[in-house]
């Protein structure tokens, strides 16, 4: 795997401060060009399967049990338009299984979704990855990801998974920001660029879409979002 450029790594690091200079401390009307997306208090604007979703202690969440389990991926769905390019911050506490934020992504029957995904593991595997229900991982923790018009890959590091993953605060709350600007998505966590895509796959690389919060099958399981809050760019030329 190519090591990254000086060039890019500076790019990258003036990314990640202009995302952590962003906190959620602040108000979506204190950071401009951004719109809150939830109100810290009920669902409105968003919809989900009835009896997943819930708003606790002014976070949107949801919860798996042994007497409750996940048999499927169901997702709440934001309301608010199909962004193309935009950023998107929030905060996240994940306690036991996998989560993500889909973007740029389809919506599917009973509450299900298909496209992009920022993904969130409390294992560590998938933490700040960019998945796709197509093509599975594209850009891994550490990598920054080529994908030309065929579907062929270049990939360079930006980074060692592992000390990455050392940014992501176990069962506590973390910062995610997502950044979709044309062909290119950069994942952020707590500042730090996780990973990064420039996805050109013909008939494959979404450009718009809706955005969603995932309750994922499995163990047992709690994940909680707040502080969301979007800021959508002119749509950029393919």
């Amino acid at each position: 795997m190519q090591r990254v450029s000086t060039t890019l790594l500076f790019e990258l690091a003036f990314f990640a401060f202009a995302c952590l200079v962003g906190s959620p401390a602040q108000a979506a009307e204190s950071e401009p060009g951004f719109t809150s997306m939830f109100n810290g208090k009920d669902l409105a604007g968003w919809d989900g399967k009835e009896g997943w979703w819930y708003v606790e202690d002014g976070a949107i969440t949801s919860q798996s049990t042994p007497e409750k389990p996940c048999i499927k991926c169901n997702y709440l769905i934001w309301q608010g338009g199909k962004p193309g390019d935009f950023e998107l911050r929030l905060k996240y506490r994940i306690v036991g299984g996998n989560s993500g934020i889909q973007f740029r992504s389809q919506m599917r029957p009973d509450w299900d979704t298909y496209g992009y995904q920022a993904d969130i593991d409390a294992a560590g595997q998938w933490a700040g990855a960019l998945f796709e229900h197509a093509r599975g991982g594209i850009a891994m923790r550490g990598q920054r990801v080529v994908v030309d018009e065929n579907g062929k890959k270049q990939v360079t590091s930006l980074g060692d998974s592992a000390e990455l993953m050392k940014h992501i605060k176990k069962e506590d709350w973390n910062e995610y920001c997502i950044t979709a600007r044309g062909s290119e998505i950069t994942l952020a966590i707590n500042g730090v660029v996780m990973s990064q895509a420039v996805d050109r796959e013909k008939g494959k690389a979404a450009r718009d879409g809706i955005i969603g919060l995932q309750v994922h099958p499995g163990p047992p399981m709690k994940i909680q979002f707040k502080d969301l809050r979007i800021k959508v760019f002119d749509q950029a030329k393919p």
